[in-house]
């Protein structure tokens, strides 16, 4: 049979193998889309069962993952992160809250024995449990904020300081509570509190004793083994000072202490603008006297930063806890007098050896000033020269070499990383 069109010419074969083949291509086509269409809704909602699966898995022992990371102010991190992302990251604490049994430790559970040192944001206690032992430990110190102190800013700090377990030198972090104020951190006891008031308070009987600039020496290799440590983390302490370190032995256990406004650079996409504007925040307080001159010129702070203030660490010990520049009075006073260049006087009594170390920690600009590392083996060629002077057969010197080998060891297994020209 033949089929004619409307201008009467007939329609061959071929026409109705084209239109008859075209019809099969749509057809399986469509039936393509459909099935790819129904495997794509499956697909996305085996995700979401997997991430809510996930989520339940792993929200009680992984607290790391669920605080805030980044340390730029919270309407930086409001105006980059989408709306999708802020519903998820909420949602993620607000589940991590209900999951929670409950503190962890609180005020009520503590005996509070000695004030240690009260700072900005908290107060540091020798304390124990009012019942039974925190970990094993009888005694220990804690750190309970103040009113008005951000969770955020507690949870920060509680990250870093796990980041930084099993340092013989660093204060280490035993439990915590960021549930409820006020905010709780237990740490390892230490038996003299912090080292500028151990230096005060034995001024006297240290002044006398021939040996006090390698026992000095001592407790800065110890303090810059620390930040050594530090910096192997990605860590940034922003907060070095005399009053920061605390004394279990001096000058052979001296731990570096106090994170509250350290930063981990490791959490942050963008580590020169993040440092840039967490520095604007008007209602952040910083220890002025310990800062270098390119926080005051360019709101930045990196590891050279911490130098600068392990150079104002070296002098505060010189001079038995000496406020830094303590003849201005003034913050504006002090930030001229460091951005125009000037130092502290040279401490009366200072080795040489130390007075360089201290003067290079002070250079301008700051990639010039050494790294950790060169200040661990500055300090580590003092010490050994020192020990070719003195009384080998000394019982108390043979049992400070061992704890000196000791912690060469120590450091020797640590992961080391050069400073960067910059950071």
């Amino acid at each position: 049979m033949n089929y004619t069109s409307r201008s009467g010419q007939q329609l061959g074969p071929p026409v109705f193998i084209l239109t008859g083949a075209l019809s099969v291509t749509v057809l399986v086509f469509t039936v393509l889309a459909i099935v790819c269409l129904r495997k794509y809704r499956s697909l996305v909602r085996t995700i979401r069962e997997l991430r809510a699966s996930r989520l339940l898995m792993t929200a009680v022992p992984r607290l790391e993952t669920l605080i805030a990371p980044v340390v730029v102010e919270e309407e930086d991190q409001l105006a980059q992160i989408p709306q999708q992302s802020r519903t998820v990251r909420l949602s993620s604490r607000r589940l991590w809250r209900s999951f929670q049994q409950g503190p962890r430790v609180t005020k009520s559970d503590l005996n509070l024995l000695q004030l240690i040192k009260a700072g900005k944001e908290g107060v540091f206690y020798q304390a124990r449990m009012t019942r039974g032992t925190c970990k094993g430990h009888s005694m220990f110190t804690c750190k309970i904020s103040k009113e008005g102190v951000r969770p955020k800013h507690v949870d920060t700090e509680v990250s870093i300081m796990r980041k930084l377990v099993h340092h013989k030198n660093i204060l280490q972090l035993l439990d915590w509570n960021t549930t409820e104020e006020p905010y709780i951190l237990i740490m390892e006891y230490v038996t003299y509190g912090t080292l500028r008031t151990f230096l005060q308070t034995n001024r006297a009987h240290l002044s006398e004793d021939p040996e006090l600039q390698s026992l000095l020496t001592i407790a800065s290799y110890h303090i810059a083994l620390a930040l050594q440590h530090l910096r192997s983390k990605m860590i940034v302490h922003c907060d070095l000072a005399l009053r920061n370190i605390m004394v279990n032995k001096f000058p052979w256990e001296v731990k570096v202490a106090e994170f509250g406004l350290a930063r981990d650079l490791t959490r942050m996409t963008s580590r020169r603008s993040s440092s840039s504007s967490r520095w604007r925040n008007p209602r952040q307080r910083v220890p002025l006297r310990w800062y270098p001159p390119e926080y005051f010129k360019n709101n930045y702070y990196s590891f050279k930063g911490d130098v600068w203030a392990f150079g104002i660490v070296l002098w505060e010990m010189q001079t038995f806890g000496t406020l830094p520049y303590p003849n201005l009075e003034t913050s504006e006073a002090v930030m001229y007098h460091i951005c125009v260049g000037h130092k502290n006087t040279n401490p009366e009594g200072c080795r040489p050896e130390i007075l360089h170390i201290m003067k290079d920690c002070w250079l301008e600009p700051y990639t010039l000033r050494p790294s950790f590392t060169d200040i661990v083996r500055m300090l580590e060629n003092i010490m050994e020269s020192d020990a070719d002077y003195v009384d080998v057969e000394s019982p108390l010197l043979l049992k400070e070499e061992a704890e000196y080998h000791e912690a060469r060891c120590l450091r020797a297994a640590s992961i080391i990383l050069e400073d960067a020209n910059t950071v």
